[in-house]
């Protein structure tokens, strides 16, 4: 990905809780799902919203670093496997298995999980188009050259207008 674009997209607390319940919803239909793994860290705000409302109790983790600088997608690093107990639902394939995470960018993250759990079934908050066909389920599409402002990547500040020269 390349650096932040002027094409902002914040996105606060409120809406975030909003847009993951939507979510749910959304994967209410698809289920049963016996456990969620989340993608480390984006997944698990998310993650801890959709099993409460699914009633989800097992919630497992698989960490693969990207973005090591917040601009440059690096090379991807699984830094922590998915537990063999979780591996061995829907025999073997995780059929059975949520698999969630906040954004799908470029779909590489997905595809190292997808390869991983192949029968799980994917789901994200927000996509972009890169990303989106290796998604069974998302909320909100954004284009491909917009950032997201997550709420815990962000502070208050002042923002400019998007106008350039115009005073706030």
């Amino acid at each position: 990905m390349a650096a932040p674009s002027d094409k902002a997209f914040p996105v606060s607390w409120d809406q975030f809780h909003r847009d993951a319940r939507a979510l749910a919803w959304r994967l209410a239909g698809a289920g049963p799902f016996e456990a969620i793994v989340c993608i480390t860290r984006g997944g698990l705000v998310p993650a801890a919203i959709v099993a409460r409302e699914l009633g989800i109790r097992l919630v497992e983790t698989v960490c693969v670093a990207s973005y090591h600088d917040y601009q440059e997608q690096g090379a991807l690093q699984v830094l922590k496997d998915v537990a063999p107990s979780i591996r061995a639902i829907g025999d073997g394939s995780g059929r059975g298995v949520l698999v969630l995470d906040d954004l799908t960018d470029t779909g590489k993250t997905a595809q190292v999980v997808r390869a991983m759990l192949p029968g799980a079934h994917f789901a994200t908050v927000y996509a972009k188009p890169a990303g989106r066909p290796l998604i069974d389920t998302f909320v909100t599409e954004v284009s491909q050259d917009t950032w997201i402002y997550f709420p815990w990547d962000m502070g208050l500040s002042y923002q400019a207008p998007i106008q350039p020269g115009t005073s706030g």
